[in-house]
């Protein structure tokens, strides 16, 4: 549980305060949706906690527990996936920052596991129009970045959905997770043009976009190692007085 849930007491987030000019938190968003016949409901948030641990490890930031259910609208054609409204979680969001900012923690980024929570690049754009710091990581340069020093073969438009990316990283940080069969459900569908009308259904039958078979821990290993240093420059900009 402890890859999920963080294990600090306030006194072990009092005294990271105090030995940095300014804290930041770190809050994993993740869904609950298919993926596939073979990886979990909770793939999303296992691997935004993943990148979020990788951090922590990394740079003195507040790690925050994730929120586990998002927007997974397209989808809702498989059993298990569920989901929230983009105002309920843009408004969850805003609310976590609002009261992070009470207890004296100014700094909000938001690790995104999730492709389809579009509101959160709103969300940010929206705080940082009001003089709040807050960021969204990873983006798409960290990602293709991760993809090419991890040797990740897929390219990120076929590696859409339960493919080699995730399925490394899973099986590096939660190998348990995965069960027999991901090694054969490949499937590619690069033209996605009406995924918003059609959701997901309307491209696979098995619920799988991407190249699962070509997953490794190793992959994930560097994938996580290469966002860990792509947030340094978030870290610094984020932390800077300017």
């Amino acid at each position: 549980m402890s890859d999920l849930v963080p294990a600090d007491t306030t006194e072990d987030v009092r005294t990271r305060g105090a030995g940095v000019s300014r804290q930041v938190a770190v809050l994993p968003v993740g869904s609950f949706e298919q993926h596939g016949p073979y990886l979990p409901l909770s793939t999303d948030t296992l691997v935004a906690c993943a990148v979020a641990r990788e951090i922590a490890g990394a740079y003195p930031v507040h790690l925050l527990p994730p929120v586990t259910i998002s927007c997974s609208h397209e989808h809702a054609a498989w059993p298990g996936t569920v989901s929230i409204s983009s105002v309920t979680l843009h408004a969850v969001v805003r609310d976590i920052a609002d009261s992070l900012r009470r207890s004296g923690v100014d700094t909000l980024v938001v690790v995104n596991g999730h492709g389809g929570n579009y509101v959160l690049g709103n969300v940010v754009q929206e705080s940082s129009a009001r003089g709040e710091r807050m960021a969204l990581f990873p983006a798409a340069e960290d990602w293709e970045a991760a993809r090419e020093r991890a040797g990740v073969i897929t390219s990120l438009l076929t590696d859409m959905h339960a493919g080699e990316i995730e399925t490394s990283i899973l099986l590096h940080a939660h190998p348990e997770m995965l069960r027999p069969g991901y090694e054969t459900t490949d499937f590619v569908a690069d033209d996605r043009r009406h995924l918003l009308t059609l959701g997901m259904s309307g491209y696979t039958d098995s619920g799988v976009i991407g190249r699962p078979s070509l997953g490794s821990a190793e992959k994930g290993k560097e994938l996580l190692a290469s966002l860990a240093d792509s947030f340094g420059a978030y870290f610094s900009m984020l932390t800077s007085d300017a």
